[in-house]
């Protein structure tokens, strides 16, 4: 499965010029020459994504379970302090973007390279600096090595959500009913003991290695727009009930305590997922100088949804937020529904956040091994690495 993107080092090396990315999974590179042969990222061309392609990539790449945790994260910031810091967030955050795309674009013209990698990006950039010029290559691997903590990072943080919220719909489906009747406690009824957490990981855990075992990602592909599909609907979803169900008057604290705004911080930023896939998708634009244009608009979009979402779920269920507001959805199956497409979207979601690890770490160790063993070391590899999430 590996995309034409990835260039294997002749000597091996575990950590690759080309850095994959889920980016290259939705939008993989065309067959033919090299990266810096090509030049239809930087000089357009029918081979690129669209504009609207590209927004949809970037709004999937900064929407996913961090979306749902903001009410929480809002609680322990407070109703004011925590909107205003989301804001402050979004703006850092396009800013940060902005500069990455512009250096990006300054060092590949230095270096008469069409476009760059993060990895690159970086090794460039300290070979620009002479007290840094010979460490640049282990700059690389740095940020290659953080790629991949971060990618499967977000996979523990996908088997945790489709656990928690499964065992939560099969725990509730003695009680629950047709009707969506106002629960002002807004906390779904445990009525029957289940299995503990764990063993619902198990249970997906064979599901989950069949899915990873799909290694072109090009036949997931309607699956994965059934998966937006379905977290759209979900999202609708939640911000009916909870923009319907806000109780009046709000007593909720304007500013929250100094000790757990660090917890604040760290929930929105885990959100802010989406920086890993800025320089994949504009270099893999048709029309790469309207970048700037999809940057500000999908980053308008996914601030708003941030904010909104972490305000009005706050709102709505007060102190009793959980960690992720759809475990404070009502006893009924429309409710349900939405929890288990939204897990659906998930599920999806893994496969393609496990390809960058995977193309990082497996194409090295296949080819250390003969030919006729290369794909039973190749799923024996990503066997692993699911287990190990």
């Amino acid at each position: 499965m590996a995309s034409s993107d990835v260039d294997i080092l002749g000597d091996g090396s575990l950590f690759s010029d080309q850095i994959p990315s889920e980016m290259d999974a939705l939008c993989p590179s065309p067959p033919g020459p090299s990266r810096p042969q090509r030049n239809y990222e930087r000089l357009g061309g029918q081979t690129g994504t669209s504009f609207c392609q590209t927004l949809i990539h970037l709004l999937k790449g900064n929407i996913g379970t961090g979306l749902l945790g903001l009410p929480l994260a809002v609680k322990n910031a407070g109703l004011v302090l925590g909107p205003v810091s989301l804001f402050f967030m979004g703006i850092i955050a396009v800013y940060c973007m902005k500069v990455l795309v512009a250096c990006s674009h300054h060092l590949s013209a230095k270096m008469s390279r069409p476009s760059l990698t993060y990895g690159e990006a970086v090794q460039y950039g300290m070979e620009n600096v002479s007290w840094l010029r010979r460490h640049s290559k282990w700059g690389k691997r740095t940020v290659n090595l953080f790629l991949i903590i971060t990618q499967l990072g977000f996979c523990c943080v996908y088997f945790v959500f489709l656990s928690d919220n499964v065992k939560q719909v099969v725990e509730a489906a003695n009680a629950t009913t047709i009707s969506c009747s106002v629960n002002y406690t807004n906390q779904t009824q445990l009525l029957i003991d289940s299995f503990d957490s764990r063993l619902y990981m198990l249970c997906f855990l064979p599901f989950i290695i069949m899915l990873v075992f799909i290694r072109n990602l090009k036949i997931l592909a309607p699956f994965s727009l059934l998966a937006n599909v379905a977290m759209t609907l979900s999202l609708v979803l939640i911000y009916f009930y909870s923009f319907t169900n806000i109780t009046y008057p709000i007593n909720l604290p304007k500013v929250g305590q100094a000790k757990d705004y660090p917890l604040f911080f760290g929930t929105a930023i885990f959100a802010f997922e989406g920086i890993g896939v800025v320089l994949p998708l504009e270099n893999k634009m048709r029309q790469p100088h309207r970048f700037p244009v999809v940057l500000y608009l999908g980053m308008g979009i996914v601030t708003f949804l941030y904010i909104s979402l972490g305000t009005i779920g706050y709102m709505c269920f007060g102190e009793n937020i959980n960690g992720s507001i759809t475990l404070n959805l009502p006893n009924c199956w429309l409710y349900q529904a939405v929890k288990l497409l939204y897990c659906f979207g998930i599920f999806i979601t893994f496969a393609l956040q496990f390809y960058v690890p995977a193309e990082i770490l497996i194409p090295s160790a296949v080819a250390r091994v003969p030919e006729r063993w290369a794909l039973t070391v190749d799923l024996a590899l990503r066997t692993i690495l699911v287990i190990f999430t």
